[in-house]
C-alpha cells in the first residue's frame, strides 16, 4: 500500500512536469543542487521554540492540530505576525502557547470551535476580510478534525497514529478522509495528487519522537517533498526552476494564482518531480537521501532575508 500511494504521486507529477507550459526544470542548476547538497541534506528537526514538544498524547494531539491548519500561505500577507516570524510559526507558536497555558484541545472542544476561537488562539483581528476568511477555513479545519477523533477513534489523538501501524502512507490516507486535506488537483484530464499536509503529519511525528513510539514509521522515506508555494520559490531562486514570462510577471508583481489554475499545478508538481531528480543524483553520488530530507532543506533555506526578500506564488488554498 505504501508504494502505491506515493507512487501515484511522483506518477502524476511527472506527467505534469512533462507537459508543462509554464515551468521546467533546468538540468545544470539542477546537478548544481546535487553538489551542493553531496556532504548529505540535514536531518529533519522540530523546533522546540515553536511547537509543543511534552506528554506524548497532548504532543501527537498539537501536531494534528497544528497540520490541520498548516496552510492559507495566500493569506498570510494579511496576518498580524510575531515579530521575526513567519506566518507559520506565528500559528505554530500560538498553538504551543495554548498547549502550555491550558493543555490539549480535546475532540469536542475542536468540534465547537468558531472563527472567532481561532483568532483568539492566533492573535489575529477578524475585522479584516482575507483574516475572517482564513479563520473561517481554520475553523472549519479543526472541526473536521474534533468529529475524525470523535466518531472513528473515540476523541483520541493517537487513534490515527495507532491505526497507521507504522505506515506513513496509512496515516496520509487516514487524515485524507477529511475534505480539506483532500490535495488532488485536476490538469490536461488526469488527477495530480500531492497531499501536501496528509503526508506532513508523518514526518513531524517522526521529528518529535526522534522516529521512535508514535513517530515510527516503515516508510517514512517514501514521502515526496510537502508541495507548497516556498519549496518552489527556493528552486526558482537557485535557478532549479524557470518560469515562463507570463508566469513569472505575475509572481513578481504578486498577483495572486488561482488555486487548481494550470500554472499553480505546475508550480507545485515540477516543484516535487525536481526535488526526485536531484534525490536520484545523489544516490548515483552514493549520497544517502531522501525527498523529505531535501525538503526540509529547501524549506529552511527560504526562511532566509535573502529568500524573502522577492515574491513567491500567493494561491488562497486549504492545502498549504
Amino acid at each position: 500500500m505504501s508504494s502505491e500511494f506515493f507512487e501515484r504521486i511522483r506518477l502524476g507529477c511527472a506527467a505534469v512536469a512533462d507537459r508543462a507550459r509554464s515551468v521546467r526544470i533546468e538540468a545544470d542548476a539542477l546537478d548544481a543542487l546535487a553538489d551542493e547538497l553531496s556532504n548529505g541534506p540535514p536531518p529533519p528537526q522540530i523546533n522546540p521554540a515553536h511547537h509543543y514538544i511534552g506528554e506524548p498524547d497532548a504532543t501527537v494531539a498539537f501536531i494534528l492540530c497544528l497540520d490541520a491548519i498548516n496552510f492559507g500561505s495566500g493569506y498570510f500577507p494579511y496576518l498580524v505576525k510575531r515579530p521575526g516570524l513567519s506566518g507559520y510559526f506565528t500559528v505554530a507558536t500560538s498553538l504551543k502557547e495554548l498547549w502550555e497555558r491550558s493543555g490539549p484541545l480535546d475532540a469536542k472542544q475542536l468540534e465547537s470551535l468558531t472563527p472567532a476561537d481561532c483568532a483568539q488562539i492566533t492573535g489575529q483581528d477578524i475585522t479584516v476580510p482575507e483574516v475572517a476568511e482564513l479563520m473561517s477555513l481554520f475553523a472549519r479545519a479543526l472541526n473536521d478534525l474534533g468529529a475524525f477523533l470523535s466518531d472513528r477513534f473515540g476523541g483520541d489523538p493517537t487513534g490515527p497514529v495507532s491505526a497507521a501501524a507504522g505506515s506513513a502512507a496509512r496515516l496520509a490516507e487516514l487524515l485524507s478522509k477529511m475534505p480539506l486535506y483532500r490535495d488532488v488537483s485536476t490538469y490536461d484530464g488526469f488527477d495530480v495528487p500531492l497531499y501536501k499536509r496528509a503526508q506532513l503529519t508523518s514526518a513531524d511525528l517522526a521529528a518529535a519522537f526522534d522516529g521512535e513510539g508514535h513517530g515510527h514509521f516503515d516508510d517514512l522515506a517514501e514521502l515526496t517533498i510537502f508541495a507548497d508555494n516556498l519549496v518552489p520559490h527556493v528552486l526558482r531562486r537557485l535557478g532549479v526552476l524557470a518560469y515562463a514570462p507570463h508566469l513569472a510577471d505575475r509572481i513578481d508583481a504578486e498577483r495572486r494564482l488561482e488555486a487548481g489554475a494550470p500554472e499553480e499545478v505546475e508550480i507545485r508538481a515540477v516543484a516535487l518531480h525536481a526535488v526526485e531528480r536531484c534525490v536520484g543524483l545523489l544516490r548515483a553520488r552514493g549520497v544517502e537521501a531522501t525527498a523529505q530530507q531535501l525538503d526540509y532543506a529547501l524549506w529552511t533555506r527560504g526562511q532566509s532575508p535573502e529568500m524573502k526578500a522577492y515574491p513567491r506564488h500567493r494561491t488562497l488554498s486549504t492545502f498549504y
